[in-house]
């Protein structure tokens, strides 16, 4: 009779095991589970995927995306032998270790070993639950077990790379390697993963950087335990022993945080950001800032930037000296704040007159006073050279010579050809002035940079960009007037202690020595350097050549050991000397200089009347007006001829009254009667 039964009851234990495990599956396909979106820290990243700089998320800790094949293998294989070795096998819950727990307690009267799971820990992580009730196990273990059915292992294991805590507001093992350990988590020493895989299990009380040697002693369990397992051989283990710990967090990397901050206002919501930046060169570049106004007072600012001027990216982006906001005011960037760029435009506008046929490199122009109205420039020493070959007035620098460029140009001409090259000018008032050239107009770094970006590429414009793909530009003036700038640029001598080389430079000083620049190119790379105050207020002596060069100069030397060879000439360049150049380019003239009277020479010092003492038998003698060459004579007696300069020192006969008169090379003159003493 019993024997007959026995079917049947089986048939009933199996049913209703069946039964129980339908139950089961329905209660856990019940579960209302976490989100499991992450929200994670929005990164800006460099060319090669490094990163630049990271955001915390909205409740403020660093949680940072990572994946495991972006982890040290080492790491995870003491992860899983250490916290469940079983991970890869069971279903969310591992009912041997929680039998094994609980066999261990109840022999010790006190919890020896948990059974908590990988997915269970990341149950609790993703509903920041606790873990020492019953209540709160049983959810972790019905969330793990629903976690199993929905995701893939690699995800669970991926949700604790970025949820485990490791103390303060640092969450994942990848923020945890970078604040820690200062680098990512793909390559680690058996020490640093061992340290990375103890300090979840305690977090507050074994971070490294408070409490290092409950860190040292979590770590060598984990070590030891790993070693036991063949998770890392002896030799590995042995020569892990006194390994220190890191003592104090690292920041977060925060490389080009102006450009940083731009992209992600720019881009809401976008989880990673790729920049054409090379993060070694900003590293770098970024150093360098910081030296070049070291010692200099607490206000003087600096902004760098870098490009590939062939293909227009931009490979650095220094907006100051430091982001904090100090007295230098570093969160104001200076590559895109609008400054006065002194001198700096004078190549853009010889060169646009080398195209207009208006002049040639070897051409001689008059150094010399000249008003246009009630505006009457002058060269920033104050001093005139004469008559001069147009190449010597750029690497001079001089002031005349541009603006007789200007004015016969025209100064919309010069305008329309800023914007040609992608600049975006910001004048004072409606039309444009002759005094554009001499830096009255406001640019920003990022704009001369790109206008020396065109230049360099043979007069046709690349929009400077930072991701992206770039789109061939206008045209900004012929190949061979690029070409001609570039050559004249190439021959100014390098600052004091730089290297004698090619590269084709020019500096600039705005008014009341209010900005400092400097920007160079070789055949690839332009940089350009900016230098003065953030709020806009005079740095007393501080001139482009002697402060903002020396920076240009270090910086091409950061971007490659020898500067890329400048392009040749095109064949179409007219290589000449002056006297084989055509009757009109030998001069300059306006073209409408025949219909304006030239003065004629007069010496403007000394003054008539004057009584002046001679400095070891000389005279200063200055003049004005006039064509040169000059002949200078004292009471009808030649004391110099074929005098282009405008300015002399004069042998004198002795003391007493002389009449001292100047003729020109139209055959006007002018005399003043002086007593030398």
């Amino acid at each position: 009779m019993m024997r007959a039964r026995w079917p049947l009851v089986l048939a009933a234990a199996l049913w209703t095991a069946a039964a129980g495990m339908d139950r089961a599956r329905d209660w856990i396909a019940a579960t209302e589970l976490p989100d499991l979106t992450l929200p994670t820290s929005v990164e800006v990243v460099d060319r090669k995927g490094e990163l630049l700089r990271a955001y915390t998320v909205s409740d403020g800790r660093w949680r940072m995306q990572v994946t495991p094949d972006a982890v040290d293998a080492d790491y995870l294989a003491m992860l899983v032998a250490y916290e469940d070795k079983r991970f890869w096998q069971h279903s969310g819950v591992d009912w041997t270790a929680i039998l094994r727990a609980g066999v261990q307690a109840l022999r010790n009267g006190r919890v020896v070993s948990g059974g908590s799971t990988l997915t269970m820990q990341v149950a609790r992580l993703l509903e920041e639950s606790g873990t020492g009730k019953v209540g709160g196990k049983l959810r972790q273990m019905r969330v793990a077990l629903a976690l199993e059915r929905q995701l893939a292992k690699t995800q669970i294991l991926q949700l604790y790379l970025q949820l485990a805590p490791y103390g303060g507001n640092i969450e994942g093992v990848r923020a945890a390697s970078l604040s820690y350990l200062g680098k990512e988590p793909a390559r680690l020493t058996p020490a640093e993963a061992a340290l990375l895989v103890a300090i979840p299990q305690a977090p507050e009380s074994r971070r490294p950087d408070r409490h290092p040697d409950r860190a040292v002693a979590a770590r060598d369990r984990v070590l030891a335990r790993a070693r036991r397992d063949g998770v890392i051989s002896a030799e590995e283990a042995e020569a892990t022993t006194g390994e220190r710990v890191p003592r104090a967090r690292r920041p977060v990397p925060m490389l080009a945080p102006h450009l940083a901050d731009r992209v992600v206002r720019a881009a809401p919501g976008v989880p990673r950001h790729v920049l054409t930046l090379d993060a070694g060169l900003q590293r770098a570049l970024e150093a360098l800032a910081r030296q070049a106004v070291e010692g200099r007072g607490d206000q003087l600012q600096i902004g760098i930037l870098a490009a590939d001027h062939r293909s227009g990216e931009i490979l650095a982006s220094v907006g100051s000296a430091g982001f904090l906001a100090d007295r230098r005011q570093g969160f104001v960037d200076m590559t895109e704040a609008l400054r006065s760029p002194g001198s700096t435009l004078k190549p853009l506008v010889y060169g646009l007159a080398f195209d207009e046929g208006l002049a040639h490199p070897e051409t001689m122009i008059d150094d010399k006073p000249v008003n246009f109205g009630t505006y009457a420039p002058q060269n920033f020493d104050k001093m005139w050279r004469g008559t001069i070959r147009l190449r010597e007035a750029l690497q001079l620098s001089l002031n005349i010579p541009v603006v007789l460029l200007t004015e016969a140009l025209g100064p919309a001409k010069v305008i329309a050809a800023m914007r040609r090259a992608g600049m975006q000018p910001m004048l004072k008032g409606d039309e444009p002035g002759l005094a554009i050239s001499l830096g009255g107009v406001g640019v920003t770094l990022h704009d001369m940079v790109q206008l020396y970006a065109a230049i360099a590429r043979g007069g046709v414009a690349l929009p400077l960009r930072h991701s992206g793909e770039g789109a061939e530009g206008q045209r900004v003036m012929s190949e061979v007037a690029a070409w001609q700038v570039t050559d004249i640029l190439a021959g100014l001598p390098p600052p004091p202690g730089a290297p004698e080389n090619r590269l084709a430079y020019k500096t600039g000083t705005s008014y009341g020595h209010r900005d400092a620049w400097a920007i160079g190119f070789d055949g690839r790379y332009v940089v350009g350097v900016w230098m003065g105050r953030a709020d806009g207020t005079p740095v007393p002596g501080a001139f482009g050549a002697e402060v903002a060069a020396p920076v240009l100069f270090q910086a091409m030397g950061r971007i490659s050991r020898g500067l890329v060879p400048l392009p040749p000439a095109p064949k179409a360049t007219l290589l000449v000397s002056n006297a084989e150049l055509p009757q009109p380019l030998r001069r300059f003239r306006s073209r409408n200089a025949a219909f304006q009277p030239v003065d004629p020479p007069v010496v403007t010092f000394p003054p008539e009347g004057a009584e002046v003492e001679r400095l070891d038998g000389q005279l200063l003698v200055k003049l004005r007006g006039g064509t040169a060459p000059f002949t200078l004579m004292a009471d009808g007696l030649p004391l110099r001829t074929g005098l282009r300069s405008r300015e002399a020192m004069l042998d004198m006969p002795g003391a007493g009254f002389v009449t001292l008169s100047v003729i020109d090379a139209e055959g006007r003159s002018s005399r003043v009667r002086l007593r030398l003493k």
